[in-house]
Formats: structure tokens, C-alpha cells, sequence
């Protein structure tokens, strides 16, 4: 998983834009804590840190520069600590480098030896420093283009205020990296700067320092709506530094978290003109793409009510997934639920089926890396006249992605054709399966079918939720036989 779906995940799970600064300063360590062994002291007051927020953060941020400081001892510490983070939560190691000779072994260390996923630098050097860490696919880097340091002014507003150097920064590190790789550092206390940068980079993600510098003046509502993108997210928040000497931490963090929750649903609701998806709803035995499943009724990709079909038969239910392309918050977790399957499966290029998968065939070969090919729905009479477009070596393994498995037809024929030209097709994979013994079906002509959920565990987790009545529900039920 790279650090962009790790870091949405951990977002979800904990339902948290917070994130923890994991800094061993002496200065700071609690009474509590001290001894005759710093080391120690300091070791055990992060873990402790760990454990009363894991559960209500979304990334950890160690800074190198406290372990380098020290020495040895401070750099074991800094493995010792990466260790005690839950493998599930994405490190954010704050290291400025900013050194182009030695780039390319700075970015192997931190992101093949400590196994962090993600890294700051700083852009002066520009992009020859930063693309040895954008080799690293999975990992993601963190640009610093504003910092709250009033000596910085100078620098930062130059030449003039209109056309200020941190914002030169955020344009031309726009084209270093993908939204997924790279992301935008901000220290400030001003919204209006966050506002100006989220202007600029709608797309990227911004990890915001320094804006409880302003003390009780802070107004935590004004930074989310400067900060925060259309879709509601795109914006990570740090937990106050004091906060951490404080008794009872992981009271202090959820209450901050709901602070933070509440203003953010307040702007949404207030000034939105686009949809965005909030969980509001809390099942016991929910299924493991419950927020997916309720994201896409909740943007109208599964409807109940009475529909006649393509065959003339009246359904229940009409599922229409061609909705999800023009909703990049749920496309993104469609994405990752297909991902899960494929990254369990062997094969050497994926296969969309026209012409309802190709959007999401297309965004799998990116995330994945894996050419693309796909069958023609038709062939045409000219030109090269080719069955298969794209390019492919007999013998080849080939996954075949589709939307929705109802009669398994369209895809059994597209894994024909593929079959024709000496492709091999073990694996097919679909957002939703009808069941009525489709996959039972593929499996007798050597197909095995996957699916991220069928259509009952949809139906099911809606009627759970509140989201469909009784009526629906047994209807539904009904319909299935």
C-alpha cells in the first residue's frame, strides 16, 4: 500500500486529521519521566505517547534532528521508536534534507532501513534533490514551502507580497510529483497563506506546523476552511507540542479530535457545493467495506425502488457504478478495494472489459504500474483491425478487471478473446457480484471470480444502516428467490 492510501485509511479508522510530532527534547520531558538515563526517560515517555494516541491520530512525525542530536544513542532511539508505531499508522520523518550529493543514499536509508513512508525536504536544491525520493513509488515526500519563522518573512514574501516566493514554491513543485507522492509543508499561523497555497495546489495534500503558535488567539474553524480541499480532506493538523506533558494525553487528543470533527462538518455544511461523504452512522458487526458501500449509495450508484430492466424484467434495485469517475473521493476507495484483491494475485498485465471498467482498468495500471491492454467490444473494419488493443507477448498472465457480475457473459467473452490471442486468463476481478451462481459458473470454464462485495452484503449493511427500510430490504429478498 503506498503512503497516500495508508495515510486515508489511518484518516478513516481513526477518524483523525491530527498527527503527533514524536521529538525526544529533553526540555520537554515530563517530571514523571526523569531519571539518571535520558535515553531511557525519553524512550519510555514516546511510547507512552504512542499508546494513548494511536487510536485517535493519523500519522506519527518523528524529527530526525533531535535523535541526531544525541548521537548514537539518540539514533537507536529513533529505531526503537519507529518500532513501537502500529504498522497500520504512516511515519512522517521530518528531516529537511536538503544536501544533493548525497540524495539519492539519504533517501535508501530512510525509506529501505527505517522503512518510514513518507519524508520532508526542503525545495531549494529544486528538483534534481527531490527525484531520488520519488524513485521510492510508495513513499512520498513533503515539501516545505512556508514557514511561521518571522526571520523567514524576508525570503518567503520576496519580491512582493502578491507574488511571494513560498507561493513560486508550491507552483513549480506541482511538477515534481504526483498528488500521491507529494505533498506541501506549511508552518503559519495565518489562514489567509493556507488559503492563497490551497488556491494554487487544490490537489495536494498539506501538512500545516506551527499554527498553535498563535496561542488562544487560534481559531481552529478559520484554518480548516483555508485549508481543507473541496472534498473535505487534504489537510493534516499537528497536536499542540504543550499537550504532551499534560495528564491523561489521550483524553486531551479526542477531545481535540471532536473539536476538529465538529468544525470541519460545521464548514461543510455551511459553504460546500460539492458532495462530500462523512460517516454518520456506527454498526457492530460492519462489514469491512461499509463506509465504500454506503459512499456509493450515498452518491447514487445503488438505488432502490421499482426498475425495469435491459431484459423487461423490474427489479428492485438499479445499480449504475458510471457515477463513481465523477466522484474522485469514492473512485479513490474503489481503487483501493480492487488493489486489495490484485496485490494476492500473480500476473503479468491487467485486462479492462469496454467499456464500463475501463476508468477504473486505467487507474489500476497506474497505481499498480502493470500494462494495460483490453479486449474490443468490436472489431472494426479498419485500420490495424486488432482484437486485443495494446501491447502484449503471447503466454502471457492476464487479470481481467470488470464493474459487475450479473450473468457473467460480457467478461467470459472478453476473456475469450484474450484466450484467442494466447493470453492466459486465471483471475477475474469485479466490484459487485449478483451471486445467482455466476462465479460457480466462471469456475467451470476455468475462471476463478473475486469480488470486493456482493450484492446481499451491499443490501444488508444499507438495511443495518438505516439507509434502506424494511420494505426495501425484504423486497430485495424476494427478487433473489
Amino acid at each position: 500500500m503506498n503512503f497516500f492510501d495508508k495515510l486515508q485509511a489511518s484518516i478513516f479508522q481513526n477518524q483523525s486529521l491530527l498527527f503527533v510530532g514524536l521529538d525526544p527534547n529533553p526540555e520537554l520531558l515530563p517530571a514523571d519521566y526523569k531519571s539518571e538515563d535520558i535515553i531511557a526517560d525519553l524512550h519510555n515517555w514516546l511510547e507512552s505517547i504512542i499508546r494513548e494516541t494511536a487510536d485517535f491520530v493519523c500519522a506519527y512525525k518523528p524529527t530526525l534532528g533531535f535523535y541526531e542530536a544525541l548521537g548514537v544513542p539518540g539514533l537507536e532511539l529513533l529505531e526503537k521508536t519507529l518500532a513501537a508505531i502500529p504498522s497500520h499508522i504512516p511515519i512522517i520523518l521530518d528531516a529537511k534534507h536538503s544536501d544533493l550529493n548525497t540524495s539519492s543514499v539519504f533517501a535508501r536509508r530512510v525509506f529501505t532501513q527505517l522503512n518510514v513512508d513518507a519524508v520532508t525536504l526542503s525545495p531549494y536544491t529544486g528538483q534534481d534533490h527531490v527525484a531520488p525520493f520519488l524513485v521510492y513509488l510508495d513513499q512520498a515526500v513533503f515539501i516545505l514551502c512556508c514557514t511561521s519563522n518571522a526571520g523567514a518573512e524576508a525570503l518567503q514574501k520576496y519580491p512582493t507580497e502578491e507574488l511571494p516566493l513560498y507561493l513560486q514554491v508550491v507552483k513549480e513543485s506541482r511538477n515534481w510529483g504526483t498528488p500521491e507522492q507529494l505533498g506541501l509543508e506549511v508552518g503559519t499561523t495565518n489562514p489567509e497563506i493556507l488559503a492563497r497555497i490551497r488556491s494554487v495546489a487544490p490537489e495536494r495534500l498539506i501538512m500545516a506546523r506551527s499554527i498553535w503558535a498563535g496561542g488562544s488567539n487560534i481559531n481552529i474553524k478559520e484554518i480548516l476552511a483555508a485549508g481543507l480541499n473541496s472534498h473535505g480532506d487534504g489537510l493534516l493538523i499537528p497536536v499542540p507540542q504543550d499537550m504532551f506533558s499534560q495528564p491523561k494525553l489521550a483524553d486531551h487528543i479526542q477531545s481535540l479530535r471532536a473539536e476538529i470533527n465538529q468544525a470541519k462538518s460545521e464548514i461543510f455544511s455551511e459553504t460546500s457545493t460539492c458532495a462530500v461523504w462523512l460517516p454518520d452512522v456506527s454498526v457492530v458487526n460492519l462489514h469491512p467495506q461499509q463506509d465504500l458501500i454506503l459512499k456509493l449509495y450515498d452518491v447514487g450508484c445503488i438505488m432502490f425502488g421499482s426498475f425495469v430492466q435491459a431484459s423487461g424484467a423490474t427489479f428492485p434495485y438499479y445499480i449504475d457504478l458510471r457515477k463513481i469517475i465523477s466522484n474522485p473521493q469514492v473512485f479513490n476507495q474503489v481503487l483501493t478495494a480492487y488493489e486489495k484483491i490484485l496485490n494476492s494475485l500473480e500476473f503479468d498485465r491487467l485486462a479492462g472489459i469496454p467499456y464500463g471498467s475501463l476508468p477504473t482498468a486505467t487507474g489500476l495500471s497506474l497505481r499498480l504500474h502493470c500494462p494495460l491492454i483490453f479486449p474490443r467490444k468490436e472489431v472494426k473494419a479498419h485500420g490495424t483491425r486488432r482484437l486485443i488493443e495494446g501491447n502484449f507477448d503471447p503466454g502471457e498472465t492476464v487479470a481481467v478487471v470488470d464493474d459487475i457480475l450479473i450473468t457473467g457473459k460480457s467478461v467470459m467473452e472478453g476473456a475469450e478473446k484474450l484466450k484467442s490471442a494466447g493470453l492466459n486468463v486465471r483471475d477475474i476481478i469485479v466490484l459487485i457480484d449478483h451471486e445467482q451462481g455466476v462465479k460457480a459458473r466462471l469456475l467451470d470454464h476455468g475462471y476463478q471470480a473475486h469480488s470486493v462485495f456482493t450484492l446481499a452484503e451491499i443490501t444488508e449493511t444499507l438495511y443495518q444502516c438505516g439507509r434502506i427500510n424494511q420494505a426495501q430490504f425484504l423486497a430485495f429478498r424476494e427478487s433473489q428467490g
